[in-house]
């Protein structure tokens, strides 16, 4: 067993540690935008393939206590890269420094790559290169005051590429927060499910993939582990074999609705591009003239909050949609995101439950109410 990390967005911490429970995962800590956790391989590649609110998956290698940055630079070129990769091998490095004593993470980050790339050069008489596309190994630097933790990037490129985006309109969700916000719902597939609001359908197409039990990486073809020295192919394809197995049909429907043709348009693009056009229906319909499925069902939406996207009256713009919910959609379930706090306040309606939720920079709230 050994210690790994799974990287996710503030607020999605409790649904991710639910998701590693579910795979197997042991000794399940909550940390600030991640969830530490005990597994083998078999658990690290299903992790990167199988879980919908992670980033990245990180494995752990080396701790230190660095006062300087002398001091950070000798203890990472003490570490044997050679195990973990050639001279001939590309590195790419991320670092992240808070604190008094190291405050510039990208200086962190190339006193990382000297440290490595000088160990080999005094070692073969040549050094590795870098390269931040496709590079063999990817290494993680976090430095929180003095305690600096070395870890290397199982995933590679983030887990919120999911390759099925092919078209997007304005502000689209990152599919990581899709994923999660449908997750934090309770929405596990038994009944309907819709988004009026649909945008590029990041939302209604990962409440597809969860309800179909489709992996969210279904269509990548790499990970970072691919490139390390211990990748067990055949394990990996059979675990992969596995996962793709549980697939299932959905009984109920999903609805992907918008006012705009472009988002429409989009919508049904990445359902095609993600193979769930049979799943999801779509429709240019205006949020007020849209029939609600027969309750109980699941409605999430990502209203502009009139920051990137702008409207004219934002009082009377969700003012709106709380009437609308009221009279239309009874027996439903709504969620709703957004960073305009003054706006949701005027929805009118006492919300059950608040998640704190950051949507790219921006702090929103995500907010539960019941229409009974």
């Amino acid at each position: 067993m050994q210690p790994y990390i799974a990287k996710t967005l503030a607020g999605l911490e409790p649904v991710l540690a639910k998701e590693l429970l579910a795979l197997g995962a042991t000794e399940i800590r909550p940390l600030k935008r991640a969830v530490g956790f005990m597994g083998d391989q078999s658990l690290l590649y299903r992790a990167n393939y199988e879980l919908r609110s992670a980033l990245r998956i990180l494995v752990p290698i080396h701790s230190f206590s660095a006062n300087n940055e002398r001091d950070l630079y000798e203890a990472i070129r003490e570490i044997n890269w050679a195990v973990y990769m050639g001279v001939g091998d590309t590195l790419a490095v991320d670092a992240n420094a808070q604190g008094e004593v190291f405050r510039h993470s990208q200086y962190i980050g190339l006193l990382t790559k000297d440290a490595i790339v000088d160990q080999f050069r005094d070692r073969y008489n040549r050094r590795p290169n870098v390269s931040t596309i496709g590079p063999t190994l990817r290494i993680n630097v976090h430095v929180q005051g003095t305690h600096a933790d070395i870890s290397l990037d199982a995933s590679g490129d983030s887990l919120h590429r999911r390759n099925y985006r092919r078209d997007t309109v304005e502000a689209p969700l990152n599919e990581v927060l899709a994923a999660g916000m449908v997750l934090l719902s309770g929405w596990n597939g038994q009944g309907p499910f819709v988004d009026p609001m649909c945008g590029s359908g990041t939302l209604p197409i990962e409440a597809a993939m969860l309800a179909t039990n489709t992996p969210p990486q279904i269509k990548r073809d790499s990970f970072g582990f691919f490139k390390w020295p211990d990748f067990d192919q055949k394990r990996w394809k059979t675990l992969k074999a596995e996962a793709d197995a549980k697939i299932q049909p959905f009984e109920f429907e999903i609805l992907a609705a918008d006012k705009d043709p472009r988002a429409r348009n989009a919508t049904a693009l990445n359902l095609m591009s993600a193979e769930l056009e049979t799943v999801v229906r779509v429709e240019k319909t205006p949020f007020e003239k849209l029939e609600a499925p027969e309750p109980p069902g699941t409605l999430i939406m990502n209203p502009p909050y009139d920051e990137r996207l702008k409207i004219e009256d934002s009082v009377a713009f969700y003012k709106n949609i709380g009437d609308i919910l009221k009279k239309r959609w009874p027996g439903w379930s709504a969620w709703i995101i957004s960073s305009n706090r003054d706006a949701l306040k005027h929805i009118g309606l006492k919300s059950a439950q608040k998640v704190p939720l950051i949507n790219g920079a921006l702090e929103c709230s995500y907010q539960k109410f019941e229409m009974y």
